[in-house]
């Protein structure tokens, strides 16, 4: 709950000094760096998807399922039209999964899908709810740490803007999205559900699908908490393999990062300035590299790191690196 309020008490006061300031601490030399990271990021979990089995080893039979679902979700994105070019994902993890259960039928390696999860849930079912509880130095501890929370929500905003091209740092304007998910932090945790966050993977299912509608994104949530009562098709979502999430990743997550390079190409940044070159740098060393500022605060510790850690640092760099005379 006290992450909520947070970000509703940051939205207020964005609403009345405004996002000027944005435009001069977060230039497109800033944002292209920031969006790299937040793909390239991702990136590792993808691979470890598409590739390790549940113990961690290296499995060429989880790389396969992971490489033809990707095939197949590039072939699908790439040359069909009309409805289907806007389901790729549907179409790769659907192939996917007939591909691991026709496989399974030759090869015993491939067996990864157990249809006993499904019979052994219930078809109905509700979420146990749990009354929240207050404590003064929980309350004050997640305050502090919902910073690096602002932080990922200012870095995953600034992609989506990118990627549908609106600016909705100033349309709904950025007071709006940080209400938004403080508002909705609050009502998961009245009902003893964790704080909300923005999700970077989703930006990639937009970016390839080019699906931007608030209606169709808010109907898909509306189906999403509809069918999360039915048990059997919780079970069925869960037998699928995690190589053909994997393949999927693969393209999700570098199209976010693709997103940031075409960002500093269609800006112009120039490298040819070390103040660029500097402040790209040293943006995705911290974000790729998993910098990281830690302390211990009573029985918890403040956090931030990788993305949110690198854009706040951008920030900071980008405002404190004096402009050359020839920029």
């Amino acid at each position: 709950m006290p992450p909520g309020f947070f970000f509703c008490f940051i939205a207020v006061i964005v609403k009345f000094v405004g996002t000027k300031w944005l435009d001069r601490a977060l230039p497109p030399v800033v944002i292209g760096s920031v969006i790299i990271c937040i793909g390239l990021n991702l990136a590792p979990t993808a691979m470890n998807m598409a590739m390790l089995d549940g113990n961690g080893n290296y499995s060429l039979v989880y790389l396969s399922i992971a490489l033809f679902t990707l095939l197949i979700t590039v072939i699908a994105n790439i040359f069909l039209k009309g409805f289907f070019s806007v389901i790729p994902v549907l179409i790769g993890l659907f192939f996917g999964y007939a591909f691991v259960l026709i496989m399974g039928n030759f090869f015993p390696a491939y067996r990864l899908i157990d249809f006993e999860v499904i019979r052994n849930a219930p078809f109905f079912g509700l979420p146990r709810l749990i009354a929240p509880k207050f404590n003064f130095i929980s309350v004050l501890t997640f305050i502090i740490v919902s910073l690096a929370t602002v932080c990922e929500h200012l870095g995953d905003t600034m992609v989506t803007s990118r990627v549908v091209g609106k600016d909705f740092y100033k349309d709904p304007g950025l007071h709006r999205t940080l209400l938004g998910d403080g508002a909705a932090s609050l009502w998961a945790a009245i009902w003893g559900g964790p704080p909300n966050t923005t999700y970077g993977e989703n930006i990639g299912v937009m970016a390839i699908t080019k699906v931007y509608s608030v209606w169709v994104i808010g109907l898909a949530g509306v189906f999403a908490i509809i069918l999360s009562f039915f048990q059997k098709f919780n079970a069925l979502i869960q037998t699928i393999p995690t190589p053909i999430m994997g393949g999927i990743s693969m393209l999700l997550f570098g199209t976010i990062a693709s997103s940031g390079l075409r960002t500093l190409v269609e800006s112009g940044v120039d490298y040819r300035h070390k103040r660029n070159l500097t402040i790209s740098s040293i943006i995705l060393v911290i974000g790729i590299g998993g910098g990281m500022v830690k302390f211990p605060l009573s029985s918890f510790s403040f956090e931030l790191k990788g993305v949110a850690l690198a854009t706040l640092v951008g920030i900071i760099l980008n405002l404190v690196i004096p402009q050359a005379k020839d920029d």
